[in-house]
């Protein structure tokens, strides 16, 4: 990996600056973030900042995306779900819970039961999808699911292609692989498996997580794989790239890095190759997702969209 200088990582904070300052969005004009054949997103994790629905989807078009991956959390609530009257933390404590507690979760256990089964409930997902697609952005993936069961699981399919989605992404394991891979096959969909540091651990073995369904697939995660293994993610594209169906782009020092490894940086001050990654997608026109993960922390005078479209610009130069 070659180490930048202080005078490159100028020159091209600079033009992204630039780039982006140049290409303010016409109001009203919808964001086409494709270039040169490669569809540049993001995940709405880089907006986490941002709750409501609505605002998410304003950031999407300010940062000039024309597609992402849409995490699940707080659409329910958006489309009017029952509220969960307890916390995440104390759901994975449900044995700890006072009986009143456990008592309301068993209502509104029943209760959204009923609602995410009710008549109209895919035409509100479908209304969602639209809201997305007039404001000139697709939904190429969802990051949620209902829960583990057959009947969650395949619930959860249901209402990913509703938003138009391809399938649905959750973090790689065996259990994931066996039961949501069997559910994608199940709705005709795929199933994307993302990584942190699994690549890392001794006896992790990607060959057989991908064989437990033919639905089965990757979304490949370029910063953490570097930064946990030292590995060359562009050799793993090349081997791997039938089965990948997005990557998360970020910017990560390697493993070994010289002061120290697997720290988030912005683009172009860390050790991964975005560039080269990007490039070898575009040159064999694959059909991979390319999603900005934004995970570096926010500089002081800035937000999460803006660093979001420094991002996009970064790609969008690599390709242009």
């Amino acid at each position: 990996m070659k180490n930048k200088t202080i005078k490159s990582v100028a020159s091209v904070l600079a033009m992204a600056l630039l780039m982006l300052i140049t290409s303010v969005s016409v109001e009203g004009q919808k964001p086409d973030s494709k270039y040169d054949g490669v569809q540049i997103g993001a995940i709405t994790y880089s907006f986490r900042d941002i709750r409501e629905v609505d605002a998410v989807l304003q950031a999407c078009v300010d940062a000039g995306l024309s597609s992402v991956e849409l995490m699940g959390t707080g659409i329910e609530a958006y489309l009017g779900a029952p509220e969960n009257p307890l916390t995440w933390r104390e759901m994975r404590r449900l044995d700890e819970q006072s009986d009143e507690k456990k008592e309301a979760f068993a209502k509104y256990q029943k209760e959204i039961k009923a609602w995410r089964y009710s008549d109209d409930i895919m035409n509100k997902y479908v209304a969602l999808k639209k809201k997305f697609n007039d404001a000139g952005v697709n939904i190429h993936i969802y990051k949620w699911t209902a829960g583990m069961s057959d009947e969650e699981l395949d619930y959860s399919f249901k209402v990913a292609k509703a938003l138009g989605a391809i399938g649905i992404t959750t973090e790689i394991g065996e259990e994931n692989c066996t039961k949501v891979g069997a559910a994608a096959e199940r709705a005709g969909m795929v199933a994307i498996f993302h990584n942190h540091f699994q690549y890392a651990e001794e006896g992790f073995d990607v060959d057989k997580l991908l064989a437990m369904n033919p639905a089965n697939r990757l979304n490949f995660d370029i910063g953490h794989y570097l930064g946990s293994t030292g590995k060359d993610p562009v050799a793993f594209i090349e081997k791997y790239h039938e089965q990948i169906a997005s990557i998360h782009v970020k910017d990560k020092t390697a493993k070994d890095h010289e002061v120290k490894g697997n720290v988030n940086k912005p683009f172009g001050e860390g050790d991964t190759p975005i560039h080269e990654v990007l490039q070898l997608i575009q040159k064999n026109a694959w059909p991979i997702y390319c999603d900005i993960e934004l995970e570096y922390k926010v500089p002081e005078g800035s937000n999460s969209v803006k660093e979001t479209a420094i991002c996009r610009e970064y790609c969008k130069k690599a390709l242009l």
